[in-house]
């Protein structure tokens, strides 16, 4: 039986274009078939890929191989939504938080990939349906990691209102709303000031950005519900919707925007460590305080003479 793999990379750089010498020559050693994904994907604002996966046999391939780093997988998981096909990540960026496995341990990838030495991580997306003014059909589109509402220009803010499950919430002027997956939870919302969320957590993250309010905080929702962040009739900007970073819509006065959870995206995983232990690793959390250093040498701690006053005698 023939075993397939789609790579998809980012081609204009020297450093992608040496892993992917290395990566063809693996997968033709371990008796693989291999396709480079040869066009730019999809940009725009839905899901235009369905043509895209037939004429590359998406679905025939046993995985997407990507050699990059975050927004590389952002773009190849474009390509495996809606299907059974994993994407394994080998990061060539900086933080590679989706990536799997590093550059120098691409050779033993491939060799997990060839023993199907590897767990399927099922991971949620979010849903997105805008509802433009003056236009009957709403346009939907979808994101891994987040949906992100902000202002069109600079110079003003853009005036909002929150909405969860059909009912008022709140309503304010910012820079923009971010709304986030468990996955998305470490990019964008997490540089905004949002929590990390475990990604087995079923639940949409909004978090404010820049928000003139007294309560503009983040926010938590489950799977069944749903947000709704409307641009306001006195806004002074439009504004503009951003999927992933990628794809994008322009938001009128009047636009409604609905996100919800979504499908999936499947990620191949080589590694069973704990999610705490990628989040150390991937921002180099320093896990030893300064407590664990006394008496090592590196952090002296003098006593303090305590004051007469503050003494309470013994009985």
């Amino acid at each position: 039986m023939t075993r397939r793999v789609l790579i998809v990379t980012h081609g204009g750089r020297p450093k992608a274009v040496a892993a992917l010498a290395e990566a063809l020559r693996e997968l033709k050693s371990a008796g693989f078939e291999y396709t480079l994904h040869d066009d730019a994907l999809a940009e725009e604002f839905g899901d235009h890929m369905a043509a895209k996966r037939v004429a590359e046999g998406v679905h025939n391939a046993e995985a997407v191989m990507v050699l990059g780093g975050d927004g590389t997988i952002l773009r190849a998981a474009e390509l495996t939504r809606g299907t059974d096909v994993p994407l394994l990540g080998v990061n060539l960026g900086h933080v590679g938080f989706l990536a799997e496995s590093e550059r120098e341990d691409l050779r033993a990838a491939v060799q997990r990939l060839a023993a199907r030495d590897y767990e399927v991580e099922e991971r949620a997306t979010v849903e997105v349906t805008v509802h433009l003014p003056g236009t009957a059909e709403p346009v939907v589109g979808w994101a891994l990691n987040e949906a992100t509402v902000e202002k069109a220009t600079r110079d003003r803010m853009l005036e909002v209102a929150i909405g969860v499950d059909g009912r008022p919430l709140l309503s304010f002027g910012c820079d923009g709303v971010v709304m986030a997956t468990a996955t998305g939870s470490t990019a964008h919302a997490f540089s905004g000031g949002g929590p990390v969320i475990w990604p087995d957590v079923d639940a949409v993250l909004m978090v404010p950005l820049s928000a003139h309010a007294l309560f503009a905080r983040p926010l938590v929702i489950g799977p069944r519900s749903r947000y709704t962040v409307d641009v306001l009739p006195q806004s002074t900007v439009e504004g503009v919707l951003t999927c992933d970073g990628r794809r994008e819509i322009r938001l009128p006065r009047g636009s409604r925007v609905v996100v919800r959870q979504g499908g999936t995206v499947r990620l191949a995983r080589l590694s069973n460590a704990p999610f705490a232990d990628r989040l150390v690793s991937k921002f180099n959390l320093p896990v030893s305080g300064w407590r664990d250093r006394v008496g090592s040498g590196h952090v002296e701690v003098q006593d303090v003479p305590s004051d007469p006053a503050d003494t309470t005698p013994e009985n």
